[in-house]
């Protein structure tokens, strides 16, 4: 079991935010449960942890899978015993192309990891939650400021945002009953290998490429860590946090 008593699950754990925020995670006494498609990347993900690895569990996870996330969440039980905390982060993009030029299985696929995948995780979550001892724990959406504007050219990923930003609220409602607080974080800019691309520039909403700043992701990782220990009895339903010079509040 962990130093701290408590267990997470971390979808996504391959790369980027889902890393940094599992290997926070570990060094604050977890014990982790990395989730993603590249089993590779998630052992990559232990392997960084040194010694706190041996606390931490890489499970090759499809999470638009029900069965996939079945087993995810079958193996943290019998690895752990329970289940504290849920960071649903695993997202994905379509091609930055003019949405009539979408293809379906683009769409869909934006879709099956964004939005079912968030829903079956946290489906899975709310079971376990409710029937372990003492009941209850949290569930931790990664929102992205495209939850509330999108950028030009991603209609899925935005639809699928906005989407997700209900599922919080009506998990926050839902898992009141169980002692299970639901809260969302949303990430804009911060450095990863999916904002690399920014330092050549992204299409603004006025048709211009600008380059835009980015953020250390230890950050997010800091701040995830801080919802992931507050109080059962406390929530932040939504935190935002970027650049704080990105194009994103007011009209640019």
């Amino acid at each position: 079991m962990s130093s701290n008593g408590r267990v997470a699950v971390v979808t996504g754990g391959g790369s980027g935010i889902g890393k940094y925020s599992a290997l926070a995670l570990l060094r604050d006494g977890y014990s982790v449960s990395v989730a993603g498609r590249r089993l590779e990347a998630l052992e990559s993900t232990v392997n960084e942890a040194g010694e706190l690895g041996s606390r931490a569990l890489a499970v090759q996870t499809d999470v638009g899978d029900p069965e996939a996330v079945q087993a995810l969440f079958a193996k943290t039980k019998e690895a752990f015993g329970r289940l504290d905390v849920l960071f649903n982060n695993a997202g994905t993009g379509a091609p930055g192309v003019p949405m009539e030029d979408l293809t379906y299985e683009q769409w869909q696929m934006v879709l099956d990891v964004n939005l079912t995948g968030t829903f079956l995780c946290t489906q899975q979550a709310i079971k376990m939650m409710k029937s372990q001892t003492p009941m209850g724990g949290r569930i931790i959406n990664n929102g992205s400021v495209s939850a509330h504007t999108p950028r030009p050219n991603s209609a899925p990923y935005a639809a699928t945002k906005h989407a997700v930003a209900g599922l919080t609220k009506a998990t926050s409602l839902d898992g009141r009953k169980h002692n299970i607080a639901c809260g969302q974080i949303d990430i804009g800019n911060a450095a990863t290998d999916m904002t690399a691309r920014m330092k050549t520039g992204s299409l603004q909403a006025d048709g211009e490429v600008e380059v835009e700043p980015t953020f250390d992701v230890k950050h997010v990782a800091e701040s995830v860590l801080y919802m992931a220990n507050l109080p059962l009895d406390t929530n932040v339903l939504f935190m935002t946090i970027m650049a704080t010079k990105m194009p994103y509040v007011g009209r640019g």
